[in-house]
């Protein structure tokens, strides 16, 4: 929320395990002591990361809002990045002096090594993708392979289809595509294409965001552009989901969200409204993909963490009497009142643009839809 610590501070490793210290600092704040960040009730004095954990998932075992994580995290020298914990390793809730001179303790996370009790930093041999990440990164990389959105600053710069083999009017299974605008792509190299559908206006302003994108289909590059101005890429249908038009949008396969950013709150306030869900649902719970009318330019960032406030129903107003039957008249008459919104889940932002961000429900108390508000938890 504030004061978040850069990850800059230093500890060896080895003396976590070895100093006696740590047990005692790992106790609970001494009464008269006091910290402002929001512990969970059950939080463990340590736990060993396990296979499948996420940041989100840690954060959320030793705090009650995990997107004070950063006011926490203690750096070892040989994890600059809090993404570099692995399966087997042990993180420690410590308390320390706080040096405010009120006897105020600050809560933080340290890490032990998994089998490991060493006084020197020394490099980690576990391969990168055995590194725990922020979300789960199946779930964005299997929405960002068939992207349901289109910003509005990318639909007129990407490649698309100009026309098709046979002189087809449509694609598609095994059907010669032939594109503009691809670059330095390799042959071989594959690429989604996605329908350009409705118009995604934003509910406050009713500007044009971008646009729903509809998948047809997965091509593989058969030959380049070359370097004429007029030359035309080639490509194969390897997969249909539907006709594949001129026109049609034609996207990298290679993913370009990284997650490894930390969850925190927004640096300022941010107030806007779910426009899209992921998959055609039109009812929204946790691990889906939502499409909020917010990015880069109101501060937006990935690992930013965002309420959801669930938009209240309208009523009637039938007054003292409810609905008994004196007052059954009264009925066509009364006011319709809204009930007041509340907070009913959170989602962290993986990907923003200028005006849209994209983001994964972390968690719901209640069915979340389309209109639903996200500011600042």
């Amino acid at each position: 929320m504030k004061n978040f610590r850069q990850f800059a501070g230093l500890l060896v490793l080895g003396t976590l395990a070895a100093s006696p210290a740590l047990a005692a600092d790992a106790a609970a704040p001494a009464a008269g002591h006091s910290t402002s960040v929001p512990l969970a009730p059950d939080a463990p004095s340590s736990y060993t990361v396990q296979r499948g954990d996420t940041l989100w998932a840690l954060a959320s075992k030793f705090l009650s809002q995990p997107w004070y994580w950063p006011e926490i995290w203690y750096l070892n020298p040989d994890i600059k990045n809090p993404h570099r914990i692995y399966p087997g390793d042990t993180l420690h809730l410590v308390y320390v002096d706080a040096g405010t001179g009120n006897g105020q303790l600050r809560p933080e996370i340290r890490v032990e090594r998994g089998n490991q009790v060493r006084l020197s930093p020394q490099i980690r041999e576990l391969p990168l993708s055995e590194a725990i990440t922020a979300i789960p990164y199946d779930i964005v990389a299997a929405f960002m392979s068939k992207p349901s959105v289109i910003a509005q600053e990318e639909a007129d710069k990407l490649p698309y289809v100009v026309a098709i083999g046979n002189r087809q009017v449509a694609a598609g299974m095994d059907d010669v595509l032939y594109a503009r605008g691809i670059k330095g792509a390799e042959t071989g190299a594959r690429f989604n294409v996605v329908h350009v559908g409705d118009k995604l206006t934003d509910p406050d302003s009713h500007k044009l965001l971008g646009y729903q994108g509809i998948y047809t289909g997965r091509a593989r590059l058969e030959r380049g552009a070359g370097s004429g101005k007029d030359e035309l890429a080639k490509l194969v249908l390897t997969e249909s989901a539907r006709e594949t038009l001129a026109g049609d949008r034609v996207l990298s396969e290679n993913l370009d969200v990284p997650v490894d950013f930390v969850p925190h709150a927004p640096s300022r306030p941010v107030s806007g409204k779910i426009i899209s869900v992921i998959g055609g649902v039109n009812v929204i719970g946790q691990y889906q993909v939502v499409v909020v009318n917010r990015g880069k330019s109101d501060g937006l960032e990935p690992g930013n963490v965002l309420g959801i406030w669930e938009l209240g129903d309208r009523v009637k107003d039938r007054g003292p009497g409810g609905l008994t039957s004196s007052n059954q008249f009264k009925d066509p008459f009364a006011k319709s009142v809204a009930l007041p919104s509340e907070l009913a889940g959170n989602f962290m932002v993986f990907k923003t643009y200028e005006h849209i961000s994209y983001g994964l429900v972390m968690s719901a108390s209640s069915d979340l839809h389309v209109g639903d508000t996200v500011k600042n938890p």
